[in-house]
């Protein structure tokens, strides 16, 4: 048995896929703390997976929803901007707190986010480490865009130029992260990083990013590790939802997630796009807004706080998504089109993913209209090849057990591998 110690973004889309992933290697009789901030602890918890506190005196009780609250209002460059100031704050504290932490632990190996600086704690304690991929996989691979940007893969020079300079926008976009990190590894005594790889691990980078939603290229790691999505149904907690208000017309699932969800605006144009169609909307405003606010909509959609996704993916027709990589993944685990509106960070690179792949359509923010949303979501739901590209999808990432794979991978590298039987 090994002892691992995991670090992750304190959000639903990194917590949920971790703890997931915490949870397999467990029923593979390994040990698996988690550390994090206090807003984390009850759904670490939860998940059956031991929590270890940091950050106390920076991040109390309820920090977590007003930095979620702030962040829900903002799209584009302010989100990347306001996320780069929040991972910046977050490093310094996991830095300062977390050797002392892990040290504590007696671990042998730690598991890391790639939104997490903890690699560095790995480095300066001289443990193993893999990292993990939550969102596409940072890479130097010129064929592929940044995680960020909404552009497609190419391997024509002038796309690779651009997204080597995209690239180099990036690194200085969070120059302010490894301003902190390399004032930390200096005192140290470790070498400065100069680009965002560099903090990954050398052994293995796991992403869950199904390899068949990536776009083309030859030039992969040898080290990158494409798996499937990290679900582990039985830690999702129960919704209660009208069932009995589903009537038979087509499904339409429509979620902005729990990050960046305030946008009132958006939950509007989308009841306005949907409302006049063959076509039942679930509105679900992921813990943004409270449902009373919206009042009477148009089409007279079923509108909850949260939803069983899970269970309602099952049902649906298409989803109108913000394009966070767990709701497409899920999406697409059922064969389902989507429609992706992204709000920042990772979320545009992810709706490139699914444009490319011809698994549904892409609506910019700023192009965002009732006209061209109604447009859309007739077009997924009336053309077949979105469909019949979503059930490709399906049928690829159903040959990967994307837990389990991983699972595999983490064991392989690390050599942890013991006797056992997967749950």
């Amino acid at each position: 048995m090994a002892r691992l110690g995991a670090f992750c973004f304190p959000g639903t889309g990194h917590i949920n896929p971790m703890t997931a992933l915490a949870r397999r290697l467990e029923q593979r009789g390994h040990k698996v703390i988690l550390f994090g901030i206090a807003d984390t602890e009850a759904r670490v918890k939860a998940a059956s997976i031991e929590f270890r506190l940091i950050g106390a005196e920076d991040y109390p009780l309820g920090t977590l929803q007003k930095l979620d609250q702030r962040l829900g209002e903002l799209n584009g460059l302010a989100t990347f901007r306001f996320t780069v100031e929040r991972v910046k704050n977050t490093a310094r504290m996991v830095l300062r707190d977390g050797p002392d932490a892990v040290r504590r632990a007696n671990l042998d190996a730690m598991l890391i986010d790639e939104a997490d600086m903890a690699g560095n704690i790995a480095e300066h304690l001289r443990l193993p480490f893999v990292s993990i991929a939550f969102f596409p996989p940072l890479t130097k691979d010129d064929h592929i865009p940044p995680f960020c940007f909404s552009w497609t893969g190419g391997r024509g020079p002038i796309s690779r130029l651009r997204n080597r300079l995209g690239m180099r926008l990036l690194s200085r976009l969070a120059s302010p992260i490894y301003a902190v990190v390399n004032q930390q590894r200096k005192a140290w005594g470790l070498a400065p990083l100069n680009h965002s790889t560099e903090a990954l691990s050398p052994i293995a980078q796991i992403a869950q990013l199904p390899e068949a939603l990536e776009f083309t290229t030859n030039k992969k790691p040898a080290n990158l590790f494409y798996t499937g999505p990290f679900v582990d149904t039985r830690q999702r907690p129960p919704v209660d939802f009208p069932w009995h208000r589903l009537d038979g017309r087509p499904l339409v699932y429509a979620s902005l997630g729990t990050l960046q969800n305030g946008s009132e605006a958006i939950f509007r144009t989308i009841t306005e796009a949907c409302s006049g169609q063959d076509l039942q909307l679930v509105l679900s405003l992921g813990g943004g807004l409270d449902p009373s606010r919206l009042g009477p909509l148009p089409g007279e959609p079923i509108v909850v706080s949260y939803a069983p996704q899970l269970q309602l993916l099952k049902r649906a027709a298409a989803v109108i998504t913000h394009a966070g990589l767990n709701t497409v993944l899920e999406s697409l685990a059922e064969g389902v089109p989507l429609v992706a509106i992204p709000q920042g960070n990772d979320q545009p690179g992810v709706a490139a993913r699914v444009a490319a792949k011809d698994v549904g359509i892409v609506i910019p923010n700023r192009k965002l209209n009732v006209q061209r949303l109604r447009n859309a979501v007739k077009s997924v739901l009336e053309e077949n090849t979105y469909r019949e590209a979503a059930r490709n999808l399906q049928s690829a990432m159903g040959q990967i057990d994307g837990l389990e794979t991983a699972a595999n991978i983490i064991e392989e590298k690390l050599k942890i591998r013991v006797a056992h039987q997967a749950a």
